[in-house]
Parts: structure tokens; C-alpha cells; sequence
């Protein structure tokens, strides 16, 4: 995981260093108490990539390892191109 932005509608952004990229829709994932505070905007926002582990991380503790959301990625494009 090279890369995370946040987007409208709690997506987001995501580049992975085998050069994968695209846009991962999170908004059905946030389940359980430290998931479902990111249904706030605000806190949804402050995304970012964890320097050593590569994986995407909030502050209230929240983490998504970067092997899910490539197959995250992969099974919704395949969704749209169905």
C-alpha cells in the first residue's frame, strides 16, 4: 500500500506498490465500535498509509490490512463490469 485518500461516500482511493489503483467502497465494511465512528466524515478523513506496516490507518485505532482491500478492489471491479 503505497497510497489512501478519502472520497465522498466513505471511499477511497488506494494505490498498491504492484501498481494496482482504484477506488474501494467502504461504506457496508464499518462494523463493530472502532469501525463504525468512521461513518463520520470527519473522522474518515484523516486516513493515512502506516509507514512500516503499509496498512490504512485512522486515529480512533481503526486499521485495514492492505491484502483485503486489493481483494476489496478487485472483487467490486469485477461487480462493475459485470
Amino acid at each position: 500500500m503505497t497510497e489512501a485518500k478519502a472520497l465522498p461516500g466513505h471511499r477511497l482511493h488506494v494505490r498498491f506498490s504492484n501498481g494496482q489503483e482504484g477506488d474501494v467502497d467502504l461504506s457496508q465494511e464499518f462494523t463493530g465500535p472502532v469501525f463504525s465512528a468512521l461513518l463520520d466524515d470527519d473522522q474518515f478523513n484523516r486516513v493515512e498509509v502506516h509507514t512500516l506496516f503499509h496498512t490504512v490507518t485512522w486515529s480512533n485505532g481503526a486499521d485495514l490490512a492492505p491484502e483485503y482491500l486489493l481483494d476489496l478492489l478487485q472483487h467490486q471491479q469485477q461487480g462493475h463490469a459485470a
